[in-house]
């Protein structure tokens, strides 16, 4: 998500700084951008003038301090962990100008309870981009309980400039987008546990039946199947609901490490380069 948000900035002429604790992480997304601009030239969306122009928009850095002290905005794009996120939206707080917008990139955790990390919650926002960035029209603008009219409407003129179309929405678990998702894609997990159907049938109905791109559990294989179980958890915690509570085998699926596209074994197997998916040996009738 990180080197997706760092693209499109670069790409819309914006100076970025693309922070990370691993110079091996850096790289790697350094070289994604690189790919998913020459994807774009070949698409003809752009022009080798303007990835020319993205990559000299864009510096790398393992060095928080120093790479935020004259931002504008800076968009945390962390794992799905309460306590790293408020770790690092404290830091921010005291390495960065009062006037810069802190938002973080979360599908599910507080805005309200990142912004309690800081000194200036009316500056703290959420920016939820959608997954693969450069692709995705949607951006969630999550306002928290103190997050400003001027913070909100900034934000939104930025994502507009950016080529994004900013739907603003309240402060609850799951916000909108992964509130109405995450529960399709856990009753899909349910229907494979209780054998209703198997994984390509439950995918091949949603996506001829309901005119969906790709089918649940190949999304949930794409999103990262820890990523959804934290955001259902989050969810279950919040609402005390228990329609939000994570299928058991979403559960050991995690547990085991079989994370999805990320980990190469999902619901599917994920092998680099190969288009067409194989199910998972363990899900195969």
């Amino acid at each position: 998500m990180g080197n997706g948000i760092a693209h499109v900035f670069c790409l819309n002429g914006y100076q970025v700084n693309l922070i990370d604790i691993s110079q091996m992480a850096l790289d790697q997304a350094f070289n994604t951008i690189n790919l998913n601009l020459d994807r774009q030239i070949k698409k003809g969306t752009i022009k080798e003038e303007d990835k020319e122009k993205a990559l000299i928009n864009l510096n790398r850095s393992t060095q928080l301090k120093e790479s935020v002290e004259v931002a504008d905005l800076v968009i945390e794009a962390v794992i799905e962990d309460v306590k790293i996120k408020k770790k690092i939206f404290a830091d921010l707080d005291n390495y960065t100008r009062k006037e810069a917008i802190l938002a973080s990139n979360t599908s599910s955790i507080s805005i309200s309870q990142l912004a309690s990390a800081t000194t200036r919650p009316n500056k703290v926002i959420g920016i939820h981009f959608m997954n693969p960035v450069p692709m995705m029209e949607l951006v969630e603008v999550i306002r928290g309980y103190n997050t400003s009219d001027e913070t909100t409407n900034t934000v939104m003129d930025i994502c507009k400039k950016i080529q994004k179309v900013p739907i603003e929405v309240q402060d609850y678990p799951g916000f909108i987008a992964n509130r109405i998702l995450m529960p399709m894609i856990n009753e899909s997990i349910y229907a494979l546990h209780e054998g209703v159907a198997g994984v390509l049938e439950i995918d091949t109905i949603m996506k001829l039946g309901m005119a969906h791109p790709m089918g649940p559990l190949q999304l949930a294989d794409y999103i990262g199947l820890d990523v959804c179980l934290s955001i259902l958890k989050v969810m279950f915690s919040g609402f005390g609901d228990s329609k939000y509570a994570p299928c058991p085998l979403l559960v050991n699926m995690v547990q085991a490490g079989h994370l999805g596209r990320k980990s190469g074994e999902g619901f599917y197997k994920w092998e680099p380069g190969k288009k067409d998916l194989e199910v998972s040996r363990r899900f195969r009738l």
